[in-house]
């Protein structure tokens, strides 16, 4: 696993020959090793996953509460090389668009494609109950009744899942209390995917349409709202011809 100029970026497999880069930003909870593995599938492209602070190598670093922070220190301390597409997955896809809007404001350059999975547009932003408020037993209650149990190793080790939970409760601050500021269409591409069995409903994936004046597609993939765990070849045929 190797960085370039950043903590905030991480790659499996170097290329540096290939003809584009995939920047992979990590759901609620999540780490870029995830992403990264993708590599393997995608000889044609170099992937990097997004790592913020709370998780993963950077598991003991305090995490970000709000949508904004996040973002302003992802584009201070991340390089994007050009050419490239932003792919993020729930939350990912959020901050991932996040991104290119301030990417644009700054002047820099932007992505080639936005690639947006199993998040309705950010128009459409449905807060929740506030569960990052939560004690830690309760979190951990209403995160298992939500994606199903936590590894042992989490569960038996009190520090360790004290550590992880930081991270999560950081994100869900962040589902809470994002909404998005009235912002002109980006002008790359949008492709947005998602499970076909996913609480998101095809109605919420496709109002991202609205936020490009490039072109738009939808593809749904077989399963719930980790599809690409239950079917990641079909998602990396799918990649391979947009990435």
């Amino acid at each position: 696993m190797t960085t370039t100029r950043s903590r905030w970026l991480l790659c499996r497999r170097r290329r540096p020959g290939a003809a584009s880069r995939l920047y992979c930003f990590p759901h609620s909870g999540g780490a870029a090793g995830e992403y990264v593995r993708w590599s393997d599938a995608l000889p044609g492209t170099e992937v990097w996953g997004v790592q913020p602070p709370g998780r993963g190598g950077r598991l003991a670093e305090p995490a970000f509460g709000s949508m904004a922070a996040l973002v302003a220190a992802v584009v201070d301390e991340a390089v994007f090389e050009p050419p490239y597409t932003l792919f993020g997955h729930s939350l990912g896809a959020l901050v991932a668009y996040e991104t290119a809007l301030l990417l644009r404001e700054r002047g820099l350059p932007g992505p080639e494609r936005l690639i947006l999975s199993a998040y309705g547009s950010p128009y459409l932003h449905r807060p929740g109950e506030p569960v990052h408020e939560l004690d830690d037993a309760a979190l951990v209650e209403a995160v298992e009744r939500a994606y199903g149990p936590l590894p042992d190793g989490v569960r038996e080790d009190a520090e360790l899942r004290s550590l992880v939970l930081g991270g999560l409760r950081a994100d869900l601050a962040i589902v809470a209390g994002y909404r998005p500021a009235p912002a002109l269409p980006l002008d790359c591409p949008i492709t947005v995917v998602g499970g076909a069995d996913d609480a998101e409903s095809p109605d919420r994936l496709v109002a991202w349409h609205s936020l490009t004046t490039g072109p738009f597609d939808l593809r749904l993939f077989p399963g719930g709202h980790f599809y690409f765990r239950e079917r990641s070849d079909e998602l990396m045929r799918f990649l391979a011809e947009r990435a």
